[in-house]
C-alpha cells in the first residue's frame, strides 16, 4: 500500500495552470543510451580504496532486503506528455525493478507517490543544475536506505541534446551530499512510455544499479580494474543496440552487452551477475545501513 501526494509549487513560471502546454517531441527521441553517470579511472580508484578500507564484513550469503522507493513525479502539466505518469506505469516499473533484481536478493516496496507539478523542474532538471538541487532539497525523503526516484522531462540544455535518459548518485556519497541522493530518469522511459527501444523500465534498473554502487561494464576499458567485479567481461566501449558475438578486448570472454550496466536497448538487457550482486549488497551494508 502508498500514499500520494499532489504538490502544485509556485516557482516563477514553474506552476502550470489551464490548458496543457505544448512539448517538443525531442524529449521522447534518444538515438542511443544516455546516462549521465561518468566517473574518472582516478576518481574509481579513490573511491574503492576507501571501500575495501571501510568495508562491513559479509552476511549469510543468501541473506536479502527489501528497499522502500519514493516516487517523485515531476510534470509540467497533467498530460502524459507533460510528465504525467499514471500510477499504472509506476507499479509497471516497480514490477520490472522486482523482476530484473530478483537473483540478487533484492526486492522493492513502493511507499508513496507525490505529484509535482513544476514546468521549470520538469524541463530544465540535469546532472548538477540548480533545479534539480532545489527539487530534492525540498521533496527527498528517508534516510540512506530509502530510494528516491524522480520522473522528469530532460527538455532542455544539455540533457536534451545528449539523449540523457537518466542518472544516479553512488551510495559513497551519501554521507556528504544526504539530500542529493536518488535516482532521475526520463518520464518515457518507464514501461509503456514513448521513448522507443527505452521503454520497458530498464533505463531505472541501469541507474538503480548505480546507486546500489555498480559502474558501467565498460568502466576503465580493456585495462586496469574496470568495473571491480570479476566475473563481468572487460569492455572498450559501451555497448548499443543489440549486438551478439561483440568482443572488444582481446584475449578476454565476449563482452556482456546483456548486463544491465552496459548501453544495449532495453530488450536486449537480462543480467545482473553473481559478481555484481555481491558487490551491490557489500556497498548497501557499508554506506547505506542496510542490514543484509
Amino acid at each position: 500500500m502508498f500514499s500520494s501526494v499532489l504538490v502544485n509549487l509556485l516557482l516563477g513560471s514553474s506552476l502550470a495552470l489551464g490548458a496543457p502546454q505544448p512539448f517538443s517531441r525531442r524529449a521522447q527521441v534518444a538515438p542511443h543510451r544516455g546516462c549521465g553517470v561518468h566517473i574518472t579511472d582516478e576518481r574509481v580508484s579513490s573511491a574503492e580504496r576507501k571501500f575495501a578500507a571501510s568495508r562491513i564484513p559479509p552476511g549469510a550469503p543468501n541473506a536479502t532486503a527489501t528497499i522502500d522507493i519514493h516516487f517523485h513525479v515531476v510534470s509540467a502539466n497533467k498530460t502524459l506528455e507533460g510528465g504525467w505518469v499514471p500510477d499504472s506505469q509506476i507499479a509497471a516499473q516497480v514490477e520490472v525493478l522486482n523482476k530484473d533484481y530478483a537473483n540478487t536478493g533484492l526486492s522493492w516496496n513502493h511507499v508513496n507517490t507525490t505529484r509535482i507539478l513544476s514546468q521549470d523542474w520538469f524541463e530544465n532538471v540535469g546532472v548538477d543544475s540548480p533545479q534539480e538541487t532545489g527539487m530534492k532539497h525540498v521533496f527527498r525523503a528517508g534516510n540512506a536506505s530509502a530510494l528516491n526516484i524522480y520522473t522528469v522531462g530532460f527538455v532542455n540544455g544539455t540533457a536534451a541534446n545528449s539523449g540523457l535518459l537518466g542518472y544516479a548518485t553512488f551510495p559513497a556519497d551519501y554521507a556528504g551530499a544526504p539530500k542529493n541522493d536518488g535516482v532521475v530518469v526520463r518520464y518515457s522511459t518507464l514501461p509503456g512510455g514513448t521513448t522507443k527501444t527505452f521503454n520497458l523500465g530498464r533505463t531505472l534498473t541501469h541507474e538503480v544499479g548505480h546507486w546500489l554502487g555498480l559502474y558501467h561494464t565498460f568502466q576503465g576499458g580493456c585495462t586496469g580494474s574496470g568495473d571491480s567485479v570479476d566475473d563481468t567481461s572487460p569492455e572498450e566501449s559501451p555497448a548499443y543496440g543489440c549486438p551478439t558475438k561483440r568482443d572488444t578486448c582481446p584475449g578476454a570472454e565476449a563482452d556482456p552487452t546483456n548486463n544491465f550496466m552496459d548501453y544495449t536497448d532495453d530488450s536486449c538487457m537480462s543480467e545482473f551477475t553473481a559478481g555484481q550482486a555481491t558487490r551491490m549488497k557489500a556497498q548497501i551494508r557499508t554506506y547505506r545501513d542496510i542490514k543484509i
